[in-house]
């Protein structure tokens, strides 16, 4: 798809929607199951404003001829699309809800809950799935 992004081409509304409909898609692909940490937040946004830089291609100033390329700012203006760590956000709860609905005899249950036997390796703990997700639902 990197032929496709970073063609010439005047048709940038279609480049944007290959983005959103194929590479952000594919990129995000079992997002509900990640324990996100700041790392992973900072290097997916670098690779949409990449990706966005591409598309927008570099400017040109009228006045002195020279070429410059595109800030974030200026991307985000151009074309707003969601915040991915939304998106990740919103498809962790969807998936919380849909474990919550298993019921107890399934295992992935008792991993959501954070029932698990024998201790864990020494040293700070490694980031969980449950610290990034709130809990809004009622067990019946």
């Amino acid at each position: 798809m990197q032929n496709v992004v970073s063609s010439i081409s005047p048709f940038k509304n279609l480049k944007v929607k290959i983005y959103r409909t194929i590479i952000f898609l594919v990129v995000l692909y079992g997002c509900g199951t990640w324990s996100l940490t700041m790392r992973e937040e900072h290097r997916l946004r670098v690779f949409k404003n990449r990706v966005l830089r591409r598309i927008f291609e570099p400017k040109r100033d009228e006045e002195t001829g020279e070429w410059w390329k595109l800030h974030n700012e200026e991307i985000n203006d151009l074309y707003c699309l969601p915040i991915t760590v939304r998106v990740i956000k919103s498809r962790r709860m969807r998936w919380a809800e849909h474990v919550a609905r298993m019921g107890e005899e399934r295992g992935i249950y008792s991993v959501l809950l954070g029932k698990h036997e024998g201790k864990g390796p020494l040293g700070r703990p490694r980031p969980r799935w449950g610290g990034g997700v709130i809990v809004r639902w009622i067990f019946s």
